[in-house]
């Protein structure tokens, strides 16, 4: 061994990677003597220098030897017990310097041993399963810091911080220490007299020296902020905790979202008002649709094709609420403002553009929020575009009615455009500077694909709202509580039709035999289910007048959660789970469940407060403030560059 370690060690190309390992037959061949034992540590430590040259150019791995089952040995191994193995072992330990060098010891068989004596099949040899998984576990270990597979796999280094990541760490540095110094100044008596108001005969209020008004909250929130992404970055980056891989069963899934729905059913409350869809009943809808998504994630429920059909109408259902709300506001408040865009993308955006800085991943990577974004902004393009047609100049008009009718059409003409030659689609988002925003690992394709699974759901929405709207304004519904939302003629035949679209829908996702198959039928019939759903849900006077304010609660930061779930509750970008507590499940979920939602919930409060704070409401400070981003966007762009050609 010695002379071939040598030979190694001489070679002009060294081993990329060496795993040796001897002591069984050293104890079978001197009978367990202690000369043995003492001449086995000498050798060994003659060895140590030239494994020690190896461990410089690749990676050197010691064998622990496993135990034996002493019972299944013949009488000629009797002699190789447990004992002169520990100290055999513990000897190589001490010759080879285990614990303090570049040579590492390889005991992933040795423990499954240890755990399980009846792997080792003749008394001393482990068998083929054991040694499978310890070849696993040492390819993992030479491979995964290298190819770096975006799983749950072990074994990967934490890799050394982008330049994003440095500029972020210093703005969250930053902002700590001006938040203390303004927290200190705030803090620090007065030390001049005051002199009373002679009016008032009352002492004046001595001026803030913290700042200028809103920095300290500001700063405040990018520490919070900052401290949140630490989190991010230990739970999802470091090799700090552990992930695990996802394993779908019926029960990890079902019971979970039964558990749910009954904290659900038991948090009713009454609503404020009792029109369609109001506040409280879309925070409910999209309260419940994201705590199933989430048991949808965790589980790897998406092997089930029946169960990920139906989490795909949740999906467009949530683009359908999209169409919904933006045309209700824009309708009825008739507000195209630049402060009223600016809100809506901060909201949308911030998180994510944060975490494309912190996490090192593409902005195209969190694809909700780029579709949900595109969605927004087409949306206002076609209603802020001449004629601006809202409530306040309809006046019953037919000839506006048709207008708004007309630029739906051309929206969904666009759409139908676009779905129809994929060529145009991608000459049109690989342009620059979209390509930036569209493109995951250089390509288009992941956008291409979510965006034509739910493209029709938003304009949808629109008509949905449009026509409500439309019904609304007529009189034509009856909203008040109380009161069915139609005469009982029409309600009847209508929440039959309702229960029969669902039933039918389930019986179809149930019989599709392939994603391909299904996905390609979902974009026409995703909105069947969601209209059920809302007539099912509204026509009833008792449905229409309770809520659930546990779902609720949960909608209202349910962007936040979708995100958040990435990184933090799962891991490995969503490809396994975290584990905080080891060995233990049931513990490990609750645990990291309860700090997901807390977290989320802080960074929705983050994101409001930011929101109010960096976007004014005046136009020219608004203005000013974009110049600014814009200018610090290309000067970032520009050292991005410089730095990138530089590596």
């Amino acid at each position: 061994m010695k002379e071939q370690l040598t030979s190694l060690s001489r070679a002009p190309v060294k081993p990329d990677a060496l795993i040796i390992g001897a002591a069984a037959w050293v104890i079978r061949d001197f009978r367990a003597s202690p000369k043995a034992l003492h001449q086995y540590r000498v050798n060994l430590t003659a060895m140590s220098k030239t494994l020690h040259t190896l461990a410089l150019h690749g990676d050197v791995f010691w064998h622990v030897q496993e135990p034996v089952r002493l019972s299944a040995l013949p009488k000629s191994k009797k002699m190789i017990t447990n004992k002169q193995m520990d100290l055999y072992n513990e000897a190589a330990v001490q010759a080879l310097r285990l614990r303090h060098s570049h040579i590492r010891s390889f005991g992933a068989t040795r423990h499954m041993a240890l755990l399980n004596s009846s792997v080792i099949t003749d008394g001393l040899h482990v068998d083929l399963n054991v040694l499978d998984t310890g070849a696993m576990v040492l390819l993992n270990s030479l491979c995964n810091k290298h190819m770096r597979p975006i799983d749950g796999s072990c074994c990967q280094n934490t890799p050394p911080l982008t330049f994003l990541q440095k500029m972020a760490l210093s703005l969250f540095v930053a902002s700590t220490l001006l938040f203390l110094l303004f927290h200190f100044l705030r803090k620090r008596p007065h030390r001049r007299p005051l002199a009373p108001d002679v009016e008032s005969l009352e002492e004046k209020k001595p001026a803030t020296a913290a700042g200028p008004p809103g920095a300290e909250a500001a700063c405040g929130a990018l520490c919070r902020m900052g401290l949140i992404m630490v989190y991010f970055y230990l739970c999802d980056r470091a090799d700090v905790f552990m992930k695990e891989q996802k394993y779908y069963s019926h029960s990890a899934f079902f019971i979970p979202l039964i558990n749910v729905f009954v904290l659900g059913v038991f948090c009713s409350e009454s609503t404020k008002e009792s029109r369609v869809l109001n506040r409280e009943q879309t925070d409910e809808w999209k309260g419940w649709m994201q705590l199933v998504i989430l048991i949808y994630h965790i589980s790897g429920a998406s092997a089930f094709i029946p169960v990920y059909m139906h989490v795909r109408v949740l999906v467009a259902a949530y683009l359908f609420q999209t169409g919904y709300g933006h045309f209700s506001f824009f309708w009825l408040k008739g507000d195209f403002g630049l402060y009223r865009v600016c809100q809506v993308l901060f909201r949308l955006n911030f998180l994510v553009l944060v975490l494309c800085a912190v996490m090192d991943r593409p902005y195209q990577f969190y694809y909700f929020v780029p579709l949900v974004s595109f969605w927004f902004v087409l949306i206002y393009s076609a209603l802020a575009v001449w004629p601006q047609i809202v409530q306040k100049k309809a006046n019953n008009s037919v000839l506006w009615h048709l207008g708004i009718l007309l630029k739906l059409l051309g929206v969904l003409l666009l759409i139908c455009l676009f779905a129809s030659s994929q060529g145009l689609f991608e000459s049109t988002f690989t342009t620059w500077p979209l390509s930036q925003l569209f493109q995951l690992n250089g390509n288009i394709h992941e956008w291409w694909f979510r965006w034509k699974l739910d493209r029709f759901a938003v304009v949808q929405g629109m008509l949905f709202a449009f026509f409500y709207l439309l019904l609304q304004k007529k009189q034509v519904l009856s909203e008040t509580k109380g009161d069915t939302l139609f005469s009982a003629k029409v309600s009847l035949p209508l929440l039959l039709l309702s229960g029969l679209s669902f039933i039918t829908y389930s019986v179809w996702a149930s019989s599709c035999q392939t994603k391909a198959q299904c996905n390609q039928m979902h974009p026409y019939i995703s909105v069947v289910p969601i209209l059920a759903f809302i007539l099912i849900r509204n026509i009833p006077a008792v449905a229409r007048s309770v809520y659930s304010s546990f779902f609720a609660w949960f909608g209202k930061i349910s962007l936040e959660l979708f995100i958040c779930q990435y990184h933090i509750w799962l891991a490995a970008d969503t490809k396994g789970i975290l584990v905080l507590i080891p060995g233990n499940p049931s513990l490990n979920i609750l645990l990291s469940s309860f700090i997901f939602v807390c977290v989320a919930h802080e960074i929705s409060l983050i994101t409001n407060v930011l929101a109010q704070l960096l976007i004014p409401k005046d136009t020219v400070c608004l203005l000013k403030r974009l110049g600014a981003v814009g200018l610090l966007t290309l000067l970032l762009g520009a050292v991005l560059f410089i730095h990138e050609s530089r590596h």
